[in-house]
């Protein structure tokens, strides 16, 4: 998923013993300043934004990634679909742009029918701004509600996809009560209200 853009998940290409989802363990969550969550990006991309959680996506013992939530004061989780916020994964493994993009479609089917010819353009859209990512790699993905959402690779600007409907989809992967990951949803949003 984004910046990420693919869950923990996408480690597993067949179903755990006995066709069970593998379990995410998200790390604790904290929004005291830390200098390793300072994003210069951040300047440029969301200069009003505060660090409202992090996480680190675990499955089956495999580190994932690390994921940091920064939103303006005032932020609420219920309404994230409609306020700016950036969403940074932090990739401790190597992913294929196809994998990552392929997850993200997924995930976001889990919220609503995505038709296949409109899957076929976002996934080809996130194909244009996610490379491979390899470990150490950061994609950031900034909501521009009602426009779409940009992303930056290693701190650099790297595209936009100009489509409220994907941008909303799309972060939803984390944010939306729907996500299959709710604790890690639960620790990004530390730090937002209702």
């Amino acid at each position: 998923m984004l910046l990420a853009l693919c869950t923990g998940a996408a480690l597993a290409q067949s179903p755990a013993p006995g066709g069970n989802t593998p379990a995410a363990t998200p790390s604790s969550s904290s929004t005291d300043a830390d200098p390793a969550d300072y994003r210069p990006e951040l300047k440029e991309a969301l200069p009003q934004g505060r660090l409202m959680g992090k996480g680190r996506l675990t499955v089956w013992g495999f580190q994932v990634y690390d994921a940091r939530l920064w939103a303006p004061a005032g932020f609420g989780a219920s309404s994230y679909a409609s306020q700016p916020l950036a969403l940074e994964l932090a990739y401790l493994r190597a992913f294929d742009a196809v994998d990552v993009a392929d997850r993200s479609m997924q995930e976001m089917r889990r919220s609503v029918a995505i038709s296949d010819a409109q899957a076929a353009l976002w996934k080809a859209e996130m194909l244009r701004v996610i490379p491979d990512v390899k470990k150490g790699d950061r994609i950031m993905g900034v909501h521009r509600p009602g426009v779409g959402a940009a992303f930056w690779v290693n701190g650099k600007a790297n595209g936009e996809i100009r489509d409220a409907e994907f941008a909303k989809l799309f972060f939803g992967i984390w944010l939306s009560p729907k996500t299959s990951e709710p604790k890690l949803r639960d620790v990004l949003l530390t730090g937002a209200g209702g």
